[in-house]
C-alpha cells in the first residue's frame, strides 16, 4: 500500500501578509525552523514564499529585504494536493508544476504543507 500525503504532511501552517517585508519572513522561518510560508491576503491566501524565492528573486537581484514585500516575491498560484493522494501523486505534481512545496487540503480546507524535504524521510508505514 502507497502512503498517502497525510502521513508524512507538516501540519504547522505558517503565513504572513502580503504587505510582510522579507526580512520580517525571513526572521519568522528561522525562528520556526520551517522552510517557505504562505502569503495572505484579506483572509485569502495568495501566494507562497520560499527559502529559494529569498535567494532568486530577492539576494540574486539585489533586493533590499527590510524594503521588499512579500507580493513582490511570492510564487503563484499555490498548488494544493489532497491529504488522501498518495505521495507518488504528490511527487509527480511537484515535478509536473516544477515546484518543491504543496499546500494540503481535506474537504477544502488548507490543513498543512508537504515539501520535497518531507518526501526524503522515512516514511510511516500502515497509513
Amino acid at each position: 500500500m502507497i502512503p498517502k500525503v497525510k502521513s508524512i504532511m507538516t501540519k504547522k501552517i505558517c503565513q504572513v501578509g502580503s504587505a510582510v517585508t522579507v526580512q520580517m519572513a525571513a526572521k519568522i522561518m528561522a525562528d520556526m525552523k520551517i522552510g517557505s510560508l504562505l502569503v495572505e491576503r484579506e483572509n485569502a491566501i495568495i501566494g507562497i514564499v520560499t527559502e529559494t524565492d529569498f535567494a532568486r528573486k530577492v539576494l540574486a537581484q539585489g533586493l533590499d529585504p527590510s524594503k521588499t514585500k512579500m507580493e513582490q516575491v511570492m510564487s503563484t498560484p499555490v498548488f494544493t494536493i489532497d491529504v488522501e493522494e498518495s505521495l507518488v501523486e504528490a511527487n509527480q505534481m511537484m515535478e509536473e508544476k516544477n515546484v518543491r512545496h504543496l499546500a494540503v487540503t481535506e474537504e477544502g480546507k488548507m490543513v498543512g504543507i508537504l515539501s520535497v524535504r518531507d518526501l526524503l524521510h522515512p516514511i510511516p508505514m500502515g497509513e
